[in-house]
């Protein structure tokens, strides 16, 4: 038995194709003050454990015993369960990227069992096209898997979801009693599959505290019967609950009961608090002020912080560990043809974060009262990169998800500098805010430094309502920026929100026909819809009066999020829900562009209000010409090949200086007078990300210092050529 004393798990389930990154970061916290931890994503080992060949069998055995008021699909699917056996192993293998030659197969649409999932085949054609047979049998296998999935809800664990279990059970629960109720009956099946491996583990590494990190409402039940039966099994080892559910969720927690499972609870940065349990947990006969941290102390909730020292800084926590996962086994999946939907859940992602919190911190929808968004701290670029050196040669992936709440310009400015200083091969993505600094010449850096794609809240497309979200941009503004990451070559993604205190049905369709116009324009590739939650720790939960909302405030002794209330509008917003998300599933695909808002919905709506050609105007008057004096100048192509030529007008001989410049796509030719031709030649070996900073101001005052007007220059074809091919002004 090899003894690990701090087992970390995340329970099940969050994804399907990258580990969540809670559990890495805090194993290699951990690392850094010496304690060693042994770590399991729980969710992913089930799923391995289900969807496989002795796994379906055993599901099928569990199912058949009761077959009473099953419906056609389900008696559908058991009927083929040999089928499903017998293929299991090899789609589980393809979509874990270990048997690509099998996509033909799949794509023929002959060698898979097929139920209900798979009732709209049409669609694929139009999704994925003749080609592109991998990301067409990732879907087809996806719809598989899903099959099996309805099978298991209806026949087996009505709890059951491949990114949530029981969520029900979380969302909004002010009281602990459903859940509680709950544990109280016999595990599922889906349970004891769960308990089953996560007793193996025990068996084999002995912890003597266990820490588990809850993201996300789906994660909480399994969690908790998780921690039933440590309790029940290994009464001395020391349970403790973090991560974003908890953080958000549970700051009001006063339920005697939740603390027959979990010893500690612990709230917002969980590296502090945790040595200090672990401390307390291995050492029990030392006295230790604790963090952030929830316990029971003679049948009350006590929440102590009275630990003099400090937290953290982001450059102390280390760099996450992803050892002891399954890296190879996680799968690949496409649930549906959406561009940002297939990174979310195609492909294996090393997840970092660029900085603790959120740099804008306005947003009144959002929780920027809790110290993880409130408490803004960014991490130097240098250490950025120093860290995705090291989870590349630690996973072999070279695939980044920066998940910051919104990613820095600045610094994703300086992250893409030293990437290309590096000479990295990397591609990653990340979250944004729609802001004027992400210019064209900043996307293109970006481009070039191996970003492919940025999600952002346009939330509501309606400037009365960004100003009272206090989002800090205007639609003009989010229509440039992102046209900007468009022109560059990388995704766009919106989260969209409708149903904001005071918005009218005439806002509603407003901001829907701004969509449609950003995606009609080709600005915008992907999208969401979702409707208005009021949370309790947001501005508007804190303020509710400010915002024209009245508030149905419940007896608090478990979680507290999510809040009820009345619109004075009195509006039903979710008589919207459907045509918007139906236009935007049409619009993602490119059709539907030229029906009238109306006929998405079912219900009455106004005509909008705003001109067919409003985000057009938005682009054209673009005014991005100009160049701020302390604008860095920045080369990105290579060493032009040089040649000469002259010519004879009128007795006067002028020479000339041709620089022919290749880049990856192109090849173009500059024609200079000679001097300003070898001038810029110079200077051009001096403006690459490798040599010191060179501003727009010392450019322009080296050039005077020989030839004059600098302007006339910098803004004739020669230079206009260079900035659309890597001279760029940050």
């Amino acid at each position: 038995m090899a003894l690990k004393e701090i087992l970390l798990i995340t329970p099940p389930f969050t994804q399907l194709n990258t580990p969540y990154p809670a559990t890495p970061y805090l194993k290699g916290f951990l690392n850094t003050i010496g304690l060693e931890a042994y770590q399991m994503d729980l969710g992913m080992e089930v799923i391995l454990a289900l969807f496989s060949p002795d796994g379906l069998r055993s599901l099928f055995a569990e199912a058949g015993h009761d077959q009473n008021n099953w419906s056609e699909n389900a008696h559908r699917i058991f009927s083929l369960q040999e089928d499903y056996v017998q293929t299991i192993a090899e789609t589980m293998a393809f979509l874990q990227g270990k048997n690509t030659s099998f996509a033909r197969q799949i794509c023929s649409e002959q060698h898979l069992p097929q139920a209900s999932r798979f009732d709209q085949p049409e669609e694929l054609d139009w999704a994925f096209g003749s080609m592109g047979f991998q990301d067409k049998a990732k879907h087809l296998a996806t719809l598989y898997l899903e099959d099996l999935s309805d099978f298991i809800v209806e026949c087996v664990d009505e709890n059951f979801g491949f990114s949530r279990y029981a969520e029900r059970l979380g969302r909004s629960a002010n009281s602990f009693d459903e859940l509680h109720a709950h544990l109280q009956q016999a595990p599922t099946y889906i349970d004891q599959l769960t308990l089953g491996i996560l007793e193996a583990r025990l068996q084999q590494y002995a912890p003597k505290l266990i820490c588990f990190s809850v993201p996300f409402p789906g994660n909480l039940y399994s969690a908790f019967r998780c921690a039933q039966w440590i309790k029940t099994h290994y009464s001395k080892t020391k349970t403790a609950m973090g991560g974003g559910f908890p953080n958000t969720e549970l700051r009001s927690i006063s339920d005697p009961r939740v603390f027959a499972f979990f010893d500690y609870i612990t709230l917002d940065d969980g590296e502090l608090p945790i040595e200090l349990i672990a401390e307390q947990a291995l050492h029990p006969d030392r006295s230790v002020l604790l963090k952030r941290t929830f316990f029971l102390e003679n049948g009350k909730v006590v929440y102590q912080n009275t630990s003099p020292r400090p937290d953290y800084k982001q450059t102390a926590v280390g760099t996450p560990d992803y050892s002891d996962l399954p890296l190879t086994e996680y799968i690949s999946v496409i649930e549906m043809a959406n561009p940002m939907h297939s990174l979310w859940s195609d492909g294996r992602w090393n997840k970092l974060t660029m900085a603790h919190g959120c740099y804008w911190g306005k947003c009144t929808f959002c929780d920027i009262s809790l110290d993880y968004i409130r408490l803004y701290e960014p991490i130097a670029a240098r250490t950025l990169v120093d860290r995705m050196e090291t989870l590349i040669a630690q996973t072999g992936e070279k695939g980044f998800h920066f998940v910051d709440e919104a990613a820095p310009p600045a610094l994703m400015r300086e992250l893409a500098l030293e990437i290309i200083r590096r000479k990295l091969s990397v591609t990653w993505w990340t979250n944004i805010r729609f802001e004027k600094s992400f210019t064209r010449d900043l996307c293109v850096l970006l481009k070039a430094s191996g970003c492919i794609a940025v999600s952002g809240g346009l939330e509501v497309a309606s400037d009365r309502l960004l100003q009272l979200i206090d989002k800090g941009v205007t639609v003009e503004q989010v229509a440039r920026v992102t046209s900007h990451f468009t022109d560059a070559g990388m995704m766009v993604h919106a989260y969209l929100m409708y149903g904001y205190p005071t918005q009218t049905a005439q806002e509603t369709i407003d901001s829907l026909e701004m969509v449609r116009q950003l995606f009609e324009l080709g600005v915008m590739q992907s999208g969401f819809w979702h409707q208005f939650a009021l949370t309790a720790h947001s501005p508007v939960g804190i303020n509710p009066d400010d915002y024209g909302i009245q508030p149905t405030y419940p007896d608090i002794s478990f979680a507290n999020n999510d809040i009820q209330f009345q619109d004075r509008t009195g509006i039903d917003h979710g008589q919207f829900s459907f045509g918007l998300k139906k236009s935007l599933y049409n619009y993602m695909h490119g059709i539907g562009f030229e029906l009238p808002l109306q006929e998405w919905f079912d219900v009455k709506i106004p005509r909008t209000t705003i001109r067919r050609d409003f985000i057009e105007n938005c682009l054209e008057t673009d005014t991005e010409y100009l160049v701020r004096p302390t604008a860095r100048i920045l080369w990105l192509g290579g060493t032009p090949a040089v040649s000469y030529s002259s010519r004879t007008k009128k007795g006067k001989t002028k020479e000339m200086m041709h620089l022919a410049i290749q880049t990856r796509t192109a090849a173009f030719q500059v024609n200079l007078e000679k001097e300003k031709g070898q001038w810029l030649l110079d200077e051009l070996a001096q403006l690459t990300p490798d040599c010191p900073t060179r501003t727009f101001a010392q450019l322009k005052a080296g050039f005077e210092a020989e030839f004059g007007d600098f302007e006339q220059f910098w803004y004739a074809k020669p230079i206009d050529l260079l900035r659309q091919h890597g001279l760029l002004a940050l």
